[in-house]
């Protein structure tokens, strides 16, 4: 049984129709993924869906009091000035006495009574449990700073906190556009996970396979104004669309033997006289409809020229950068070699733009040498995208670059046929800006990019709103590109397939090189720490005896020492949380709780300084 369900829907703009006539539903605990070409009108339908925008047809059907949370590309702040307003809603009770509890506790002088007050009251409304599962969630998506104004934080800040919300929020129903968008990587592995557990009710639009793949067991696709049904999950949807399209062709070709013989009747201007005739007229012109109504899916063209490249391509010498006194890349060296195919990997914020802006000249390195050999032709594919003028023309915006593009075989093409091979038709080429979808925007940005034929492509974040069919020519061109190729990406699938070596960011200036692809270094890192977990720290003749030469003396008395200090403040964490539970007075409490914090982070610092010596001293690879 449905629960949220859109009836007969039609919505078009500027008398075009993104699509008519649409029926389905929502049952509870669906996870549904809707998919389609960029401007086929999937971010129109979630607005629909989520009562933003009222459709030109049709209506939207829902349970009575159900709870829908909609997190859009492009979040609404308005009427809110810290990320704290935003976060504890004012008519949620318990929400607004965590925020109070959350702000006691940090003033040092705050009012004894009226924090045992909402001790008091936190208990009675069962709120211990959301409050941490609140902090969870701010944690996991690196929201740190409560009291930041809106206006002060990044895009990608922004959508992380709108997602933040949503999940805090907990809706019956989640709309969701995009949001694995400006997440690392390991925030989109943990939101997998929080959404497939429990029987959430999701819908939402996604490029990222995985994440498509992992948490979806139903899909939608939206195509030609029309929708199609798949109770599966991605692979599954991909299987059965091939099917429907060969029965699809085998259909439209049959309809067009039967349209050409009608024609053939048509043209002998048969009079309407009788009924007969009259039927077989119409019957025709449906079968006309029809024809014109299957043609085959439009597929974008990607075989640009590569830029011939010499023997030097670049060459990095001792490279580091800080900014306000946080080192982002230190003392880091590498050459560049004919075919490199590399991944920029790490979280947010440690530098991944940063590193790419030093490579092209864009920043220059505190110390170290960049040098550019002669024939290095640099594609540069900006996460921010290009700065286009709304007002100017899809065509101009392709002339300004060039009227002529040489392509891979040779052939040149006007700026029309480009944008035609690129998927905007003729129609769209002489419209201005403003009207493209944002996928659109990103495929135009990708277009001049390849048109300055590269030899050394970047591209930063490229699958931002593109749709899925777009990102798997793009991928397939990729494949074939003779020149380097430096990759940042949260989407496993693409570093999967394209990357063979890696350069992750760890933090405090490290890179590490990987060599292999990204699901490589992950199973190597879990088992690497699986291994780890199983050998407690202990003072035993079995973990000191055997000493190797990649320690030095001064690490091999650190390792000694952490050997001896961890058991000991694992006992003291083990005492502090017995006499946690035996406590009633509040000051101590708050007290205790700090002390108990401070322990773990010691604890979890220590632990990782001993794991990277052990790591060392049995020489364990660490993908160096």
């Amino acid at each position: 049984m449905s629960i949220l369900a859109g009836e007969q829907l039609g919505h078009a703009f500027n008398d075009y129709w993104l699509f008519k006539d649409l029926t389905f539903g929502v049952a509870k605990g669906q996870r549904v993924s809707l998919v389609g070409v960029n401007g086929s009108g999937k971010t129109t339908l979630l607005r629909i869906l989520a009562e933003k925008l009222k459709p030109n047809e049709g209506k939207v059907v829902k349970e009575k009091g159900l709870h829908v949370g909609y997190l859009e590309q492009d979040p609404d702040f308005s009427g809110q000035k810290t990320v704290s307003d935003f976060i504890y809603s004012l008519d949620n009770k318990q929400q607004q006495l965590i925020r109070r509890y959350e702000e006691l506790i940090e003033n040092p002088d705050a009012d004894a009574t009226e924090l045992e007050s909402l001790i008091h009251d936190l208990s009675e409304a069962n709120a211990w449990e959301y409050e941490h599962e609140i902090k969870t969630i701010l944690q996991r998506l690196s929201i740190t700073n409560l009291d930041q104004e809106i206006k002060s934080l990044s895009g990608g800040q922004r959508k992380r906190l709108a997602l933040a919300k949503l999940l805090i929020d907990n809706p019956e129903v989640f709309i969701l556009d995009e949001p694995t968008n400006h997440l690392d990587i390991e925030m989109i592995e943990w939101l997998e996970s929080f959404l497939t557990t429990g029987q959430k009710t999701i819908i939402m639009v996604t490029h990222d396979r995985y994440f498509l793949d992992n948490v979806c067991n139903h899909i939608i696709e939206l195509e030609n104004r029309k929708i199609y049904t798949y109770n599966g999950n991605y692979g599954y949807f991909l299987e059965k669309k091939a099917e429907r399209e060969a029965s699809d062709a085998s259909t439209l070709q049959k309809n067009r033997n039967l349209l050409k013989k009608e024609l053939e009747w048509m043209r002998r201007m048969p009079k309407a006289r009788s009924t007969k005739s009259k039927s077989r007229i119409d019957a025709f012109y449906e079968l006309e409809d029809k024809t014109k109504g299957n043609t085959s899916n439009q597929v974008i063209e990607l075989s640009t020229k590569v830029a011939r490249q010499g023997n030097k391509i670049l060459e990095l010498e001792h490279v580091a950068k800080a900014y306000n006194g946080r080192t982002i890349i230190r003392d880091f060296n590498y050459t560049f070699k004919k075919g490199d195919r590399i991944g920029v990997a790490g979280k947010n914020g440690s530098g991944k733009s940063t590193f790419l802006n030093l490579i092209t000249g864009t920043i220059q390195p505190d110390t170290g040498e960049i040098s550019i050999g002669e024939t290095t032709q640099f594609g540069y594919y900006k996460q921010s995208g290009l700065e286009f003028d709304e007002s100017q023309r899809v065509i101009d915006i392709v002339k300004d670059v060039a009227e002529y593009i040489t392509m891979a075989d040779g052939k040149t093409l006007t700026a029309s046929q480009l944008l035609t091979h690129f998927l905007f038709p003729p129609a769209k080429q002489h419209n201005v800006v403003s009207k493209l979808s944002g996928g659109e925007k990103k495929r135009l940005h990708l277009m001049r990019v390849l048109m300055k034929n590269p030899n050394f492509l970047i591209l930063d974040e490229p699958t931002n709103d593109l749709d899925i069919d777009t990102l798997n020519v793009l991928e397939e061109f990729l494949e074939r590109f003779t020149g380097v190729l430096l990759l940042v990406s949260h989407d496993r699938y693409l570093m999967d397939r394209l990357t063979e070596q890696l350069f992750i960011l760890e933090g405090a200036g490290e890179v590490d090189v990987y060599s292999g692809n990204y699901t490589d270094y992950r199973l190597e890192k879990e088992e690497a720490s699986k291994t780890a977990s199983s050998i407690k720290p202990s003072v035993s003749a079995d973990n000191v005896s055997v000493k190797k030469n990649k320690l030095s003396f001064k690490e091999e008395q650190e390792l000694n020492k952490l050997e001896q200090e961890l058991p000991a403040l694992e006992n003291e964490l083990k005492s502090l949380l017995e006499e946690l539970s035996n406590l009633t007075n509040h000051v101590k409490l708050i007290e205790l709780s700090k002390k108990i914090e401070d322990l773990k982070a010691a604890i979890d610092v220590k632990t990782m300084r001993w794991l990277e010596l052990n790591e060392e001293k049995e020489n364990v690879p660490r993908g160096t």
